[in-house]
């Protein structure tokens, strides 16, 4: 049964400035922007430019002339998460005080090293679950190899977040009502030296700022609710509806990603196709 959604819906579209947006970012604009207009709400445009070393100003200006170009329209002033630490910086404080943090010294070798070491470790959707080595050093060893200037990533302590929480459930909009499982994922790297904030945390926090009532997302970030919801417990946040949807595919089947360099929306439009026939061939 599809559930229903709130009074005034709230969607966004938020795009990492990393490369040119391609065929499939215009069908999730597309699919968030359709889903505020039918039910008369508000959609937003959002820049997740947290990656300082990968986003570029260009892609950004790519990505507003290219939205703009398929007819699309979305509220200012558009928040730009590298404009937004503040609001990261006060949440990991919170967690903190929580006591569901803990600073990760291990490298990605050292996390390799362990696992194999262990004969392997239970896999989640991102690879691999962090098999918790430096969730067991005492406080002193933490404080000390900080005070060194051991480079550290904050990671939260999931079973003790779920202590903190309880059972959790989350409202998907073609699923009905979802469990949510955070385990599947251990402890989640939240932010590191020199980019103080991650996915997780950032997107969490905007959605609530912003007063996103519905999160469109691809159905390949659905696994991620279940620590998003998580955070939204522990920080006390809004809770939105979320939709998943299917993903766009290159004509051999595989998903459309910028690291394929997929066909993009500039060059669908420097080839002479009109945004009329590019929403078609995104569905719209």
């Amino acid at each position: 049964m599809l559930s229903t959604l709130p009074q005034t819906t709230v969607t966004r579209f938020a795009p990492s400035p990393t490369g040119l947006l391609h065929l499939g970012h215009a069908f999730a604009a597309l699919f968030a922007f359709q889903a505020a207009r039918d039910a008369g709400g508000r959609f937003l445009l959002r820049i997740e430019d947290i990656d300082q070393g990968r986003c570029r100003p260009e892609f950004e200006a790519a990505i507003y002339e290219d939205l703009a170009w398929l007819g699309l329209e979305w509220e200012e002033p558009v928040r730009r998460q590298s404009e937004c630490m503040a609001d990261y910086e006060a949440a990991l404080d919170r967690l903190n005080r929580l006591g569901v943090l803990y600073p990760c010294f291990c490298t990605r070798k050292d996390i390799q090293t362990e696992i194999d070491a262990a004969g392997g470790a239970p896999h989640g959707p991102d690879g691999p679950i962090y098999p918790g080595t430096c969730k067991a050093l005492s406080n002193e060893k933490r404080q000390t190899r900080a005070e060194r200037g051991d480079r550290f990533a904050l990671r939260l302590d999931m079973e003790q977040a779920l202590k903190e929480v309880g059972a959790l459930t989350w409202n998907d909009l073609d699923r009905g009502e979802t469990t949510a499982d955070a385990r599947i994922f251990g402890d989640v790297v939240l932010a590191r030296k020199d980019t103080p904030t991650s996915y997780h945390l950032s997107v969490t926090i905007d959605d609530h700022l912003q007063d996103v009532t519905l999160v469109t997302r691809g159905e390949d970030l659905f696994p991620a609710t279940h620590v998003h919801r998580v955070l939204q417990a522990l920080l006390g946040l809004d809770t939105p509806a979320y939709r998943h949807h299917g993903l766009l595919s290159a004509p051999d089947g595989r998903r459309l990603a910028k690291r394929d360099k997929a066909q993009t929306l500039r060059s669908l439009r420097e080839a002479g196709l009109s945004a009329a026939e590019v929403r078609k061939m995104a569905g719209y």
